[in-house]
């Protein structure tokens, strides 16, 4: 069971945009996830005519890695750490470590 899943909620807790807080839009190989807004680069593109692409320079987002950031617990409005607990049914379902609360219904 991965820890971060896709529409999670996360806060950026090291480099350039740290505070910063985003939703990950995608997860690349359980190391690297993308999220909304955050670590945006300048791409230089050539133009390509047959496509109907001009050139210029695009602002996207770039990749960060999972241990830059932590799941945002709105309850306390700070980050938290994640923990796996597993149900009376055989169900496992993600927690909050500082409140114990689950993450997901």
């Amino acid at each position: 069971m991965q820890k971060l899943r896709k529409d999670d909620q996360v806060i950026v807790i090291a480099g350039r945009d740290k505070g910063k807080t985003g939703t990950v839009t995608r997860i690349l190989d359980n190391a690297r996830l993308y999220v909304s807004g955050i670590n945006m680069i300048k791409k230089h593109t050539r133009g390509n005519p047959q496509k109907g692409r001009p050139g210029g320079i695009i602002e996207k987002e770039a990749t960060l890695h999972v241990s830059n950031v932590a799941i945002f617990n709105t309850g306390t409005g700070k980050a938290d750490r994640i923990g796996i607990e597993t149900l009376d049914n055989g169900d496992k379902v993600r927690i909050f470590k500082s409140s114990g609360e689950q993450i997901d219904g």
